[in-house]
Order: C-alpha cells, then structure tokens, then sequence
C-alpha cells in the first residue's frame, strides 16, 4: 500500500479530483492548509497600506492506494494541477503499512 499527499492550489481542487475520479480512485481526504515553498509568500495592499503574506492557501489531499495505482495517480495529479506558475505545489508518496476499514476489519488494499 502507499500513501499519496499532494499540496495543490486551491481553485485545481475540482480538476484534480475529477482526474483522480476518472482512473478509479474511490475515495480521498481533503484539507484546508496554509505554507509557502520557493515563492516565500508575496506582499498585498490593504487601504493604502503593503503588508506581507507568509502562509498561502493551499490544499492538502491524501490518498491511500494499491502500489499499482500510484502512477497513474501521481500523472493524473500532476496534469491537472499545472498551471506553470510558480507554487503549483508537490506530490509525495510514502509506503502505507497497514490500512484497516473500522466497519468490516477488512485490511490491506481490500479496505482501501
């Protein structure tokens, strides 16, 4: 099993999740976070005033999948999450050891 994070731009959420949708991924979690990477923010102007803003929105999304997926899932992120501006964001995979489903006790990619 893998776990896949992928930070992302907020506005890609729906794209993203549709790409994931249409190879088969079944299910995902979502989260509102806020950083920053190589862009290091950038500055606004608020009445009159400039000030900085450190932490970007962006969203975390985590997907646990069978080994076999993983590729296809890290393209169908990367495709349609590019904007080719700077922050687009990152995908990373980490290996999953165990995964039980609380309703049945299913475990491993079954309860995925």
């Amino acid at each position: 099993m893998k776990m896949l994070i992928a930070i992302i731009k907020p506005f890609k959420l729906d794209a993203v999740r549709e790409a994931l949708a249409d190879i088969g991924v079944q299910g995902m979690t979502v989260t509102e976070v806020r950083g920053f990477g190589r862009q290091k923010g950038h500055t606004e102007l608020y009445r009159g005033a400039e000030y900085t803003v450190d932490l970007l929105p962006k969203i975390k999304l985590e997907v646990a999948l069978a080994p076999d997926m993983v590729e296809r899932a890290v393209d169908a992120i990367a495709k349609s999450a590019k904007t080719g501006q700077i922050g687009d964001g990152k995908i990373f995979v980490y290996d999953l050891n165990q995964t039980v489903r609380i309703r049945t006790g299913e475990s491993g990619v079954e309860a995925v």
